[in-house]
């Protein structure tokens, strides 16, 4: 598998040759990749979309695939023991993650992590005002919540990710700029339209009908965009680290 630019960046500090590692949110395979490439002793990829896994399994090479594990599961219930991985990547996950999960998803990648570990979490700041993708995002938001009762997309700035991983105690080693500004081509505007098409497919005619009109709209006014940030942050386990299995929230 081709091994993305960011992706590259993001590992390039981590000591990855030799380790068992973690694919959190595995999509299509681009972390994954990215581990093998760097020696990765084996790696866990983990998803719960179905698809994703039978694309992850087809892409890997003949002498990748006895160094990996495709697992289809929910990310707030990952079936591997305490303490089992030595490096976690979370690459481009917590956008898709809702604020109602990301307590439950941070503990178990947290749980899985063995003491020394490490972890690269890269994702994206808050699209800011005027970029014309966010208008996108936020009807996109507004279909799956009237479709699905929750957001598709949720943008967290870096310190709050920084700040959720803390919690866990997991320290602070690093953070990078890996694109800034972002290229939103033509082809993730079109699949983020059809997002709000396959939403509208779910509701009654007096709100598809609106929504599917702007998504149009909008796929053809914006075409491709640049902006916004996507950062990288890494962390480190202490060796002789407990994770706290506490939710920060309830702490007095």
């Amino acid at each position: 598998m081709d091994v993305p630019r960011t992706v590259r960046v993001a590992l390039a500090d981590r000591p990855v040759a030799g380790s068992t590692c973690l694919e959190a949110g595995a999509g299509v395979g681009k972390a994954t990749a990215g581990l093998l490439d760097a020696g990765a002793a084996h790696v866990y990829a983990v998803t719960n979309d179905r698809g994703h896994a039978r694309l992850v399994r087809e892409r890997l090479a003949p002498d990748e695939r006895a160094r990996t594990t495709v697992l289809e599961a929910d990310l707030r219930a990952i079936p591997l023991p305490d303490d089992s991985v030595d490096v976690v990547t979370a690459h481009a996950l917590f956008n898709v993650v809702p604020t109602a999960s990301l307590v439950a998803v941070v503990g178990e990648l947290s749980r899985v992590a063995s003491p020394g570990a490490h972890l690269v979490v890269d994702d994206y700041e808050p699209l800011p005002d005027g970029a014309a993708v966010r208008e996108l995002f936020a009807l996109e938001n507004a279909a799956t919540e009237l479709a699905d009762g929750r957001p598709a997309l949720t943008f967290y700035p870096a310190e709050v990710l920084r700040a959720q991983f803390e919690a866990r105690g997991w320290a602070f080693d690093r953070t990078r700029t890996l694109l800034d500004p972002v290229p939103w081509t033509e082809g993730h505007v079109a699949a983020h339209a059809n997002v709000v098409r396959r939403a509208c497919e779910r509701l009654p005619a007096v709100y598809a009908e609106p929504l599917a009109a702007a998504a149009d709209r909008l796929e053809a006014e914006i075409g491709s965009e640049s902006a916004g940030e996507m950062y990288g942050l890494a962390f480190r386990l202490p060796d002789d680290a407990g994770v706290s299995s506490e939710d920060p929230a309830e702490r007095s």
